[in-house]
């Protein structure tokens, strides 16, 4: 059983660290808590299936499921960075040299309005996700990895290594973390502060798009309400690792899904769902700044 517990857990953590990394990069830039990145992961897997369903409809379903999933991910990445890029430019912008409770109520307002748009949209029941992978895994002792678990730990891992990379590696991810670091700095130096800032939204959303397809699969079933509990989790791990660390937010997800994994098989699953929101409180009292995450007070 509890290697059945880390495998689920592994599984559940990636997701979580994937949104959570849409959390901490916005905040490592422009310390905004984007309360919205939740739906737009739900989005991600709402346009999934909407892929799906027009392929199926124009008879364009390939008989290989991997390039229907490729399909469906790529749909979902470009709405979902369109979406991010527009929230950002549209919502955020314009409050950016606001106190800091004006833009925080609007990423607030932004997320009950995609969730009230979704459901006026699509309809308040859950949604079946189709099943694209079939069944099959590795048995283990003591427990089983399944090819959808597989699929999701392999892709999550490699989308970190990427933006680990790009982060490090290229110009914009240069520019990022120039901008974190001061951004009137970064405008004199001569880089263009909102594009780097409308890259992070997308980047950020384009994961999220990503995690919310790989949910609709492994759970099957979706709806409107699926962003706000998911959002709420990644941003406990964002947290938990240390808000505006990108290595952090990957830590704290994997911590946060073994952490719920194990408490739902061996306390109870009924509240698996609290243990988030007490590893919250925990973190916030005996280390406020994460596990990986640096000292934010301002010296004298």
């Amino acid at each position: 059983m509890l290697l059945q517990q880390l495998v689920n857990g592994l599984t559940l953590g990636s997701v979580y660290a994937l949104i959570a990394l849409g959390y901490t990069m916005v905040y490592g830039i422009i310390e905004l808590i984007n309360f919205a990145h939740g739906e737009i992961y739900m989005l991600g897997a709402y346009i999934g299936i909407i892929t799906f369903s027009l392929l199926t409809t124009l008879q364009l379903t390939s008989p290989d499921s991997g390039v229907t999933l490729v399909c469906m991910m790529m749909a979902a990445i470009v709405f979902c960075g369109a979406t991010g890029m527009t929230i950002e430019r549209l919502a955020y912008r314009p409050l950016r040299t606001a106190p800091r409770l004006s833009p925080l109520i609007s990423a607030l307002g932004v997320s009950i309005f995609l969730q009230n748009f979704v459901m006026l949209a699509q309809g308040p029941r859950d949604k079946g996700f189709p099943e694209l992978f079939i069944q099959g895994g590795i048995d283990l002792p003591g427990g089983r990895i399944s090819a959808i678990q597989m699929f999701i730990m392999a892709t999550s891992v490699l989308m970190m290594i990427g933006l680990h990379l790009l982060v490090r590696r290229t110009k914009i991810g240069k520019a990022m973390r120039a901008t974190a670091q001061d951004k009137q700095m970064a405008e004199l130096v001569g880089i263009d502060v909102n594009r780097v800032i409308s890259v992070t939204f997308l980047i950020g959303s384009a994961l999220a798009a990503i995690a919310g397809v790989m949910v609709g699969m492994y759970y099957g079933l979706i709806n409107f309400s699926i962003g706000y509990i998911a959002g709420i989790k990644a941003f406990t791990a964002a947290v938990l690792g240390g808000i505006g660390s990108i290595p952090g937010a990957m830590l704290g997800g994997i911590l946060l899904g073994l952490i719920e994994s194990l408490g739902a098989g061996y306390i109870s699953s009924e509240y698996k769902d609290v243990f988030a929101f007490a590893i919250l409180i925990l973190v916030l009292i005996f280390r406020p700044n994460g596990l990986l995450g640096a000292n934010t007070s301002k010296r004298a």
